[in-house]
């Protein structure tokens, strides 16, 4: 009954809505809304101005005066969003990632990012979380800001700027570098709590969206993974953070260091690939948000020890990341689409849907993962993450069915961000 109620006044505000030449009517074989797991053959969706005016069968839309975009053999889905990017970094199999941050100029990389924000927003992904500019200082701000202006042509992006590092625990060196060598940082180093608090006040009155911060990393006994901050400075971090309204996304892959980010009142939990069964209870527990990356694991196995996709079984590092990922979906962790696309190429963010499918997810689970789950997360959920009336009109269609082919991800034909088309079959 409540669905065909809902289904009704769809069909009532679609009779009534007026169209002009200035709306644009999308005419895909199957719509999937994010309302449920199934996409919904011979709907429409119309456009008006920047948002979705109505969505439901096509006989129900009467919009005479709208241009027609037709696209027989497609699935029209909300815009995706990936929570993990680096639109500063390119594939480490191009350029290592210390050659990136010392030999790359920020000029040079602010252009490279421009290129890797079109190409993400013409392949379906309409909005991006980018986590930290990795030694380009606060120039995602800038990007941003030319996205927004129309500059350049890019997703809506939420940033981070520099993130957050304990003295001497991230790249590049110090380790391996001369000890005279005053080498730029990949990101902004603190040491106490009142450092930490410093650096995030800093970063959030430069643009930052989000606050990063590394809860651990290879620092321990031989290059092994362990938690650089105390306690107290995770806390101190988080806690001023919330109380300037921005959420925090912590990179953790040791159990240890996960623990502690979740303990300290993290949002999102990026990597996991370490933490145990109890750690991910905790999450659970604690409602904290946890992106995977498991794509950046292929990459970096492919780059540096050899793996061939395709030909080869899985690695030591990828296994325990599929294990990772298992466990989470198990427990019911509130899982969203988080790639670290930076260290594979731009423009093949779909790789961690089709990733996330392979390791356990049903398609329209990591539809949702990359839609209306990655929204909430990004407290967004208001304003896009699903096909419905009085949304922002950000939307993707591709070849084929993604809810029941996910690697149909790989095949955009129409791109959308806030009413404005990006990609068309006639363009």
């Amino acid at each position: 009954m409540r669905v065909c109620l809902k289904l009704l006044c769809l069909c009532l505000f679609a009779w009534h809505a007026a169209a002009s030449a200035n709306d644009t009517l999308l005419l895909p074989a199957r719509v999937w809304t994010g309302d449920g797991d199934l996409a919904h053959a011979d709907w429409a969706v119309l456009i008006h101005g920047n948002s979705i005016a109505a969505v439901g069968p096509r006989e129900t839309i009467h919009a005479d005066g709208a241009t027609q975009v037709k696209l027989p053999g497609a699935t029209l889905i909300p815009g995706l969003i990936d929570l993990h990017s680096h639109v500063f970094l390119h594939p480490y199999n191009e350029t290592l990632w210390n050659d990136q941050v010392l030999k790359e100029p920020t000029d040079y990389r602010t252009l490279e990012a421009a290129a890797h924000a079109r190409a993400t927003l013409l392949s379906g992904f309409t909005t991006l979380r980018d986590l930290g500019t990795e030694g380009a200082g606060y120039a995602d701000v800038s990007i941003k800001r030319a996205i927004e202006d129309g500059l350049i042509p890019g997703p809506r992006m939420f940033v981070a700027t520099r993130a957050i590092v304990a003295t001497a625990s991230y790249g590049p060196g110090p380790h391996g570098f001369r000890p005279d060598l005053d080498l730029p940082g990949g990101a902004q180093e603190v040491s106490g709590v009142d450092a930490a608090m410093r650096a995030v006040r800093e970063q959030a009155a430069r643009g930052a969206d989000w606050i990063k911060l590394y809860a651990d990393y290879r620092v321990g006994p031989g290059g092994d993974t362990s938690p650089t901050f105390t306690p107290a400075e995770l806390k101190a971090i988080v806690d001023t953070a919330h109380l300037i309204g921005r959420p925090v996304a912590a990179h953790a892959a040791s159990d240890a260091g996960v623990r502690m980010a979740v303990e300290a009142g993290v949002d999102s939990v990026e990597h996991g690939y370490g933490a145990s069964e109890s750690t991910f209870k905790l999450l659970k527990q604690h409602g904290t948000a946890y992106e995977p990356t498991l794509t950046a694991v292929d990459a970096t196995e492919e780059y540096f020890n050899h793996y061939r996709p395709g030909q080869d079984a899985p690695t030591a590092k990828m296994r325990e990341a599929e294990r990772a990922f298992r466990t989470a979906l198990k427990l019911g962790v509130t899982i969203g689409n988080g790639s670290d696309v930076g260290v594979f190429a731009h423009g093949t963010n779909w790789r961690e849907p089709a990733a996330m499918v392979r390791d356990g997810m049903t398609a329209p689970q990591a539809l949702h993962a990359a839609t209306t789950v990655a929204a909430k997360i990004l407290r967004q959920q208001d304003r896009f993450g699903r096909i419905a009336t009085g949304l922002r009109a950000d939307l993707a269609a591709f070849n084929g069915d993604p809810s029941q082919h996910i690697d149909d991800l790989a095949h955009p034909v129409f791109v959308m961000k806030d009413g404005t088309t990006y990609l068309a079959p006639s363009i």
